[in-house]
């Protein structure tokens, strides 16, 4: 009877813990409070069907923006199209398709974006994928580093001129705080060592890559009016472990249900650095919980992001032309 009664007191306990703990967390969460109207703006969010990428489109349009939902998949974009719609009463809400994970689809998506669009003054990197098994591209390239890093660095070298033409502008990078387990080896960027955890491994790469050409970017977009920051979101509920086997999947879904944030809660600091006046002017910097962070100790490495930034040239094939794109 003694040891039922431990066995009771011991999971009330444990109970009580888990529940002050998810307090904790959600009392911590930053919320963007500014009050910025986006009245004849346009913003484009890659990955925008679904989790961060939704709620973050779908402020911008309660906002009153033109909103761009840069999606792969037709159909659940088209269905997140009218979610927005309808909750905001904003009809302003476009759909275009781009594959991140093909160059190719990259490149015509920017085509397009240039062709339909007169200006874009917020663009959000946010599309992403995690722990895949050795998967690679059309391209031969890992399809984590592409679709998180690549295609991304690719996009927004492609629609710099429309970011350049509506200063004040901003890019959002939507990275992680994993990049601080990054192993990077700069000179074998589409490849991680088979090892322990490879894949979360190369998922944080990604990430680490993802703030680093933010920091060379802001730099080299000093004085045109274009800044550039990139986000931790923070721990959250999103479908990026869908790729997980089945098992491992609903195990991480049971502690993410537990200890992460919402969708919408993780959309915060996203929607923060892309509108907040106060933060106008700030580039190359870092920010979690709608509040700037100290940047992560790999990231200051100014050499590794130059680096970096020759090496996905060559990855990515920038033409001649594209290149121009930078300093023009």
């Amino acid at each position: 009877m003694k040891a039922l009664w431990i066995t009771l007191i011991t999971f009330i306990l444990i109970i009580l813990l888990i529940l002050l703990f998810k307090f904790y967390l959600n009392f911590t969460v930053g919320w963007d409070r500014s009050p910025t109207c986006l009245v004849g703006k346009t913003a484009l969010v890659t990955g925008a069907n679904t989790g961060i990428g939704f709620y973050t489109a779908q402020d911008f349009a309660k906002r009153g923006a033109r909103v761009i939902l840069a999606c792969r998949d037709l159909s659940k974009a088209e269905e997140a199209k009218s979610k927005i719609i309808e909750a905001t009463g904003n009809p302003n809400v476009v759909v275009k398709i781009v594959d991140l994970s093909s160059l190719a689809s990259v490149r015509k998506f920017a085509v397009e974006i240039k062709a339909t669009e007169d200006r874009l003054d917020i663009l959000v990197n946010n599309a992403g994928v995690a722990f895949f098994k050795n998967s690679f591209t059309q391209d031969d390239l890992s399809l984590s580093m592409q679709v998180n890093h690549f295609g991304p660095f690719l996009l927004t070298i492609l629609l710099l001129g429309l970011l350049k033409r509506s200063s004040p502008s901003r890019i959002v990078m939507v990275s992680s705080s994993l990049a601080q387990m990054a192993q990077l080896n700069i000179d074998d960027l589409n490849n991680v060592p088979n090892r322990w955890f490879k894949q979360l491994i190369e998922y944080s790469n990604t990430k680490l890559c993802n703030i680093l050409i933010a920091n060379e970017l802001a730099r080299r977009l000093k004085q045109t009016g274009v800044d550039v920051n990139s986000v931790h979101p923070g721990a959250v509920q999103t479908d990026v472990l869908r790729y997980l086997p089945s098992v491992k999947q609903r195990i991480a879904k049971f502690i993410t249900k537990l200890f992460y944030k919402t969708t919408e809660e993780g959309a915060q600091t996203t929607i923060y650095v892309a509108v907040s006046k106060e933060i106008s002017g700030t580039s190359g910097a870092y920010y979690a919980d709608c509040k700037k962070c100290k940047m992560i100790k790999a990231a200051n490495n100014v050499q590794l992001a130059n680096e970096l930034w020759q090496k996905s040239e060559r990855f990515v094939k920038l033409t001649t032309e594209e290149k121009q794109l930078l300093v023009n």
